[in-house]
C-alpha cells in the first residue's frame, strides 16, 4: 500500500514528518512525496532516498496567486495520484490541503487526511488583500473538507474557528494533536551559558515578531549591556518581511546577534538561555518553541493561537500579550531579575515536553485516527 505525502515545504518533511514517514514505513507502507523541486544533493533528498521513499515533483509555487498555475497544479496532482494510486493521502499546508484533498477525492483514494499546520497571516492580517484572500481561502477549504475522512489541527483555536466559519460540515469528523511533536530522545536538556542568552528562531517576518523582539533587546540593553539577543532565520520573500537594511541597523548598533540560518538548531538551542517566540502570526504550534522546551528552555511566546497551548499555567514560561514591546520587556526582565526560574521553568518546560509533546505520543494519536495503529 502507497501513503502519499503532499507538501509545498520540501524540508518540513524531514524536520517536522521525518518520525512520520519512519512510523509508516515500519507499518510496511511504500511512502511517496509529492512537492516542489529539490536539489538531488540536498540533505533533505539524500534523506528521503535512503530512507526508500520515492520523491514526486509537483508544479506547487507557494506564493503564487495565478489562478491557471493552481488550475495545472490540481490536474498534475490528478495524473499523478491516478498513477500511482495511492491508498492513503496526507496533505499539509494550505495549497496542499485544498488542491491535494480535491485531487484524491476525484482519483478515488479511499482515506484523505489533511492537517492544518496554521492559518498564517490570510486569517490574522486586516488588510483588503487579506480580507479577500481570506474569503477565497473559506470556500476552497470548504470544498477541500467535503470529502476528507478526517482533519487534524495542531490547536483546538484553529478548530473552533474552522468550526464558527462553517469550513468544516457537522459530518466531517476533525481532531487536534499536539503540534508535530518533538523528539524528546534526541532534544536533550543541556547546561545553560554563563551569559544570559535570548534566542528567537523564525522566518524574517514581521508578523513573528522580530520588530518586537529587537525593539526590547534595546531598551533590555540600556540597563543589562552584557545580556546577549541572538536571532536565526532566513528571508521569505514575503511583504511582511523585515528588511536587511534593519536587519543590519541592529546588527551595527550591537543589538541583534545574526547567526543566518543554522541546520544545526540544537546546538543554538543549547547557547541560549531563555527562548523567545513573540509572534502574532497564524501559528499551529511552534516547533522551535517545543524543540526549546525537550532541551529544558524558558518560554516567552504570545497569547495567541498555537502558541498559548505551549505555557502551561505560567509553570514553564510567560505568556505576552501580541505586539506589546513592553510586556516583553517586562517579561525578559523577570528572568534576569530572578535568574532560579531560568533553571525552574526549563525544568517544567521538559516535564511538559515529555508529557505532552513527544513525536511518538503524537504520531501514535495520528495513525490510530488513519486506522493504521
Amino acid at each position: 500500500m502507497i501513503f502519499l505525502f503532499i507538501a509545498s515545504y520540501p524540508d518540513s518533511i524531514i524536520n517536522f514528518r521525518g518520525a512520520l514517514v519512519d512510523d509508516l514505513i515500519a507499518r510496511g507502507l511504500e511512502v511517496s512525496v509529492a512537492t516542489p523541486k529539490m536539489k538531488k544533493n540536498s540533505k533533505v533528498y539524500k534523506d528521503l532516498i535512503q530512507k526508500g521513499v520515492t520523491i514526486y515533483e509537483i508544479p506547487l509555487q507557494r506564493k503564487s496567486m495565478n489562478p491557471f498555475m493552481d488550475i495545472y497544479l490540481l490536474l498534475i496532482l490528478i495524473r499523478l495520484i491516478k498513477k500511482i494510486r495511492p491508498r492513503y493521502v496526507l496533505s499539509y499546508t494550505i495549497k496542499p490541503v485544498i488542491y491535494g484533498s480535491i485531487a484524491a477525492r476525484y482519483a478515488g483514494v479511499p482515506n484523505v487526511y489533511c492537517l492544518i499546520t496554521g492559518l498564517g497571516n490570510i486569517f490574522t492580517q486586516e488588510t483588503i488583500k487579506f480580507k479577500l484572500l481570506k474569503s477565497l481561502a473559506i470556500k476552497m477549504y470548504s470544498i477541500a473538507f467535503s470529502r476528507v475522512n478526517k482533519v487534524f489541527f495542531q490547536n483546538p483555536d484553529d478548530q473552533e474557528l474552522f468550526e464558527k466559519l462553517g469550513i468544516i460540515p457537522i459530518h466531517n469528523n476533525s481532531i487536534v494533536v499536539n503540534g508535530s511533536g518533538v523528539d524528546t530522545l534526541s532534544f536533550l536538556p543541556s547546561p545553560f551559558p554563563k551569559k544570559t542568552t535570548f534566542l528567537l528562531i523564525a522566518r524574517l517576518l514581521k508578523s513573528k515578531g522580530i520588530n518586537e523582539y529587537a525593539n526590547a533587546a534595546i531598551i533590555i540593553k540600556n540597563k543589562y549591556p552584557f545580556v546577549k539577543f541572538q536571532l536565526v532565520g532566513w528571508f521569505d520573500g514575503e511583504s511582511d518581511s523585515i528588511t536587511k537594511h534593519e536587519l543590519d541597523g541592529w546588527m551595527r548598533s550591537g543589538t541583534i546577534e545574526y547567526l543566518g540560518v543554522i541546520e544545526d538548531i540544537k546546538t543554538v538551542i543549547s547557547n541560549c538561555s531563555v527562548y523567545v517566540l513573540p509572534s502574532f502570526y497564524g501559528e499551529g504550534t511552534p516547533r522551535t518553541v517545543l524543540e526549546a522546551m525537550s532541551m529544558g528552555r524558558p518560554i516567552i511566546t504570545t497569547d495567541v493561537p498555537g502558541c498559548r497551548q505551549t505555557i502551561i499555567g505560567s509553570e514553564n514560561g510567560i505568556l505576552i500579550p501580541a505586539k506589546s514591546v513592553d510586556k516583553l520587556v517586562k517579561a525578559m526582565s523577570f528572568f534576569l531579575n530572578n535568574p532560579e526560574s531560568i533553571i525552574t521553568m526549563g525544568e517544567a518546560s521538559r516535564r511538559i515536553a515529555e508529557q505532552k509533546y513527544d513525536v511518538r505520543k503524537v504520531n501514535a494519536i495520528m495513525l490510530k485516527e488513519m486506522n493504521l495503529k
